[in-house]
């Protein structure tokens, strides 16, 4: 497999002037619009023309004017061009603009004829989480939303009412958050070795430090594990560890790793952090196996919490 073609963007015939994920393996469902591309660089020109013992001088700015417009031609053609392996149909490693796609670039039809994820999956549908890249859905429940922006820069959604941080009030906080993560492929090749290694960068991540260094709930002073079971997600197995964190200031919390395949492209593992604040203003803990349950492959109409229901916390 060291001559497979790499992951990477490339064009998607299917939306023009967007390119598609390709994991190595298969197309996932993400997508993005194309790269803006800054024009060639061109010398400036003299604000007057050539005069009597100036030939010399404008010769050389043209002909330095076309070094560089050749320069940035050969360059453009040399960026332009990327070595792909062996496609999924076993042809040679072939060098490609990359302005063409690789083999199998994905359709509306998508492989064997089911149609492919797209960019615009939910709709704007604030009921719906969608992860593109994963191909799942996760049902917003009532009193939650999805924030236009977050510094993970992951699928996320949370509890819209916030709070000041008990160990830093000059900070926010919310009583519940989920978000969707795509691991490393070194990070474990099991869902149960994955999720037993995420659940404590997850609780880090939720009550140690936020991503400034802040000790927002004061750090966590201990844990206790719930649980750490296998468990069904959208008709896969996957595996899930729960832990109540104690932290320095404030009620904690309880954390979670869901980790399960995902049913798109090459079925590369997926990660769930949920964390819900302990005390009267978090949500209940049932509502962790709620969304788990609602937890949906892009495109599956399937209701119970699924895509285009709400759930309430």
């Amino acid at each position: 497999m060291s001559n497979a073609t790499p992951p990477g963007w490339y064009p998607d015939t299917a939306v023009p002037g967007h390119e598609r994920w390709w994991d190595g393996t298969a197309w996932t469902g993400h997508t993005r619009p194309y790269a803006a591309e800054l024009p060639p660089y061109v010398p400036a020109r003299s604000a007057s023309p050539a005069g009597p013992g100036r030939g010399s001088g404008g010769g050389s700015s043209r002909i330095i004017a076309m070094v560089v417009a050749g320069a940035v031609v050969v360059g453009a053609a040399v960026t332009g061009a990327v070595l792909l392996g062996r496609d999924d149909d076993g042809t040679p490693p072939v060098a490609r603009s990359s302005s063409t796609p690789p083999a199998g670039t994905a359709t509306h039809d998508g492989p064997g004829g089911s149609p492919s994820p797209d960019a615009s999956a939910d709709g704007g549908d604030p009921a719906v989480l969608v992860d593109q890249l994963n191909g799942i859905t996760l049902p917003v429940p009532d009193g939650w939303e999805k924030p236009e922006n977050n510094m993970d820069g992951v699928p996320t959604m949370r509890t819209t009412r916030s709070y000041n941080c008990p160990g830093s009030s000059g900070d926010f906080c919310y009583h519940g958050t989920v978000t969707t993560r795509t691991p490393n492929a070194a990070d474990a090749d099991t869902a149960e070795k994955l999720a037993r290694a995420d659940i404590a960068d997850a609780a880090d991540a939720a009550y140690q430090e936020n991503a400034v260094g802040t000790r927002i709930h004061g750090g966590i002073t201990s844990h206790e594990q719930l649980a750490a079971t296998s468990v069904s997600v959208a008709g896969r197995t996957g595996y899930e560890v729960r832990w109540r964190v104690v932290t320095g200031k404030g009620p904690g919390g309880y954390v979670q790793s869901l980790v399960f395949p995902s049913s798109v492209g090459s079925e590369s593992l997926v990660v769930v952090r949920y964390a819900f604040d302990a005390g009267s203003g978090g949500p209940p803990l049932s509502l962790m196996d709620t969304l788990t349950k609602g937890i949906r492959p892009i495109g599956d109409s399937a209701t119970n919490g699924g895509v285009g229901s709400s759930v309430a916390p």
